[in-house]
């Protein structure tokens, strides 16, 4: 990898559903929007709510394969294909950062990237990897491995996470018309204050917060913020977009860590 003078933004996404993939909607035009926005990266580096695994794992495929990790959507969803080079050279850049991070060919870009990403580059020519979330890792862990991706923002890498600060399929309506549930909107904006405080301590023991629990039953699209947070210099301004709950009890809201 090669030092530049840039410092990449890193951006944690809220990806909601797998239609956002196919659907154009306000959630897809920004995404295409921020691309035109952001210095191009030569590299993205994605974390993923839905690659979880026993250790932490690198896809090394040469090209990414599309995993269609969802059921139950329409035919057009599984026919989309995203498809871009993966880099094997930056899998070994990050095993020198992370020793104990091992290459995977099982693995290639779930949901929770290439239906961001194909909006964002639909062209494909951006080498794309992802990193697995270590399922033996406290929220601290996950913080602290985050942290030491920081040296990749000056070689050209965007490092990208995708989830959603809100994420309860138990309180959920499936319906774009549903409001949010009073306790989803304040644990939202209790969460984006906290972001804009860099009270990052707070955001790593989420399950202590009021409803931290009840907006993430499950920790695995909560812990790609805490990858993002850990990537933030003391500098950096973060700004949000996409800022949104959706179905009562999944939020949108996304945020841009730059300098």
């Amino acid at each position: 990898m090669f030092q530049t003078m840039l410092t990449l933004p890193v951006i944690f996404f809220g990806h909601g559903s797998p239609m956002n993939g196919i659907e154009v909607n306000a959630f897809s035009l920004k995404w295409k929007e921020l691309a035109r926005t952001l210095p191009k990266p030569n590299s993205i580096l994605a974390v993923s709510a839905h690659w979880e695994t026993d250790g932490v794992k690198l896809t090394g495929n040469i090209k990414q394969k599309t995993i269609h990790d969802f059921g139950g959507f329409p035919k057009k969803l599984y026919e989309q294909q995203y498809n871009p080079p993966g880099n094997l050279n930056l899998c070994e850049r990050i095993q020198k950062l992370i020793p104990e991070a091992k290459i995977d060919n099982s693995w290639g870009l779930d949901h929770g990237t290439w239906t961001i990403l194909q909006w964002m580059y639909p062209e494909q020519d951006i080498p794309v990897i992802q990193i697995s979330l270590n399922t033996r890792f406290s929220e601290a862990e996950h913080y602290n491995l985050g942290k030491k991706l920081a040296p990749l923002r000056k070689e050209g890498v965007m490092i990208i996470g995708s989830g959603n600060i809100i994420h309860s399929f138990k309180e959920m309506e499936w319906t774009d018309t549903a409001k949010p549930r009073p306790w989803a909107a304040q644990f939202n904006e209790s969460v984006k204050d906290m972001i804009l405080k860099k009270e990052h301590d707070k955001l790593i023991n989420y399950k202590k917060l009021e409803y931290g629990v009840r907006a993430s039953p499950t920790p695995e699209h909560y812990l790609p913020v805490l990858y993002i947070l850990g990537l933030q210099e003391s500098t950096d301004k973060v700004t949000f977009f996409n800022d949104e709950v959706v179905m009562a009890s999944f939020s949108m809201t996304s945020f841009v860590i730059s300098s």
